[in-house]
């Protein structure tokens, strides 16, 4: 039995993904719960009647019974309905909102002492619902997109740029929506600004095509939305808080006066371990990117506003 429990909240593809690679990566057993009956404990067998093949001890079990997610470590929640073509983030929110409020209930009932990591869109808002709902301190409700951008703006700069991703660091602030931060400044191949490695106009077209990564699957797809991304982004910060390694990554963090934001939940760098984040790194930005970085505050604010209307 492994030391470590994270239950995933959600069964779709985003978190039935997320759980086979916890379990496969061997950093914890894995809850897997929705509400469809049938669904993760049918999803989780299978998983288990790959350990062999992949080799993994860690353990997944499928449930629709809060009482079996009792003292996880990290609870990631997935749940909630996936965009179609034509649709935003955005226009998630209230059907979204309702079930990230209650499912936040349970884990506080069942794991109180746990750290909860948002993956529901609109994700700005449905972190801050969280954080609302739960009760718990800000540093131990956190929400993922960052990463998420991060990874995506890194896939384009490498395909421009005929490199290995590996060099690629990539920064992404601000909301998960249309309004995200590219930040080239902090982008780098091998520590190499990708100002000095590409043209302005190449640059602004990436950062575009970042900001409608999501969108873009979704047009492919048209049944549903990207979960293979989201939920390698997720993982990694799962395993940033259970190895306790101090990671820097883009997550949404309740601001407290940093980039001159207080009380909202924005993507931004911290440093993430066993409680959650441990610290928000305050980049100096140029005046372009401050200037956007306020828009997308701002955006964040206006839709979490719609949402207190409701």
């Amino acid at each position: 039995m492994n030391k470590s429990k994270v239950t995933v909240v959600g069964a779709g593809n985003v978190g039935a993904t997320a759980a086979q690679r916890i379990v496969e990566k061997q950093l914890a057993d894995v809850v897997l719960i929705d509400i469809v009956e049938g669904l993760p404990q049918g999803k989780a067998l299978d998983m288990m009647q790959s350990a062999a093949t992949e080799g993994f001890d860690t353990h997944i079990k499928g449930t629709n019974d809060y009482a079996d997610t009792a003292g996880s470590d990290v609870v990631v929640i997935t749940a909630g309905i996936a965009r179609k073509p034509g649709m935003s983030r955005d226009d998630l929110l209230n059907t979204n909102a309702n079930i990230v409020g209650s499912v936040t209930e349970q884990i506080v009932k069942y794991s109180p002492d746990c750290i909860i990591v948002v993956v529901s869109n609109p994700l700005d808002v449905m972190t801050q619902l969280a954080y609302h709902k739960s009760g718990f301190d800000s540093k131990r409700v956190v929400g993922m997109a960052g990463v998420l951008d991060s990874s995506r703006y890194a896939c384009f700069i490498a395909e421009a740029l005929n490199c290995s991703i590996k060099d690629v660091r990539a920064m992404v602030l601000g909301g998960h929506g249309d309004t995200m931060v590219p930040v080239p400044q902090y982008t780098t191949v091998n520590g190499i600004s990708i100002n000095e490695l590409l043209p302005a106009d190449k640059i602004e077209e990436i950062n575009d095509r970042t900001r409608h990564g999501g969108a873009e699957i979704v047009k492919h797809l048209k049944t549903g939305s990207a979960y293979y991304a989201p939920s390698a982004s997720s993982v990694a910060m799962v395993e940033a808080i259970l190895l306790d390694s101090g990671r820097i990554l883009p997550c949404c963090a309740l601001l407290s006066g940093e980039y001159g934001v207080n009380d909202l939940y924005c993507g931004v760098p911290v440093v993430l371990g066993r409680k959650g984040v441990q610290k928000i790194i305050e980049l100096p930005l140029n005046s372009t990117e401050l200037q956007e970085l306020q828009n997308s505050v701002s955006a964040v604010k206006e839709l979490g506003n719609k949402l207190l209307q409701v």
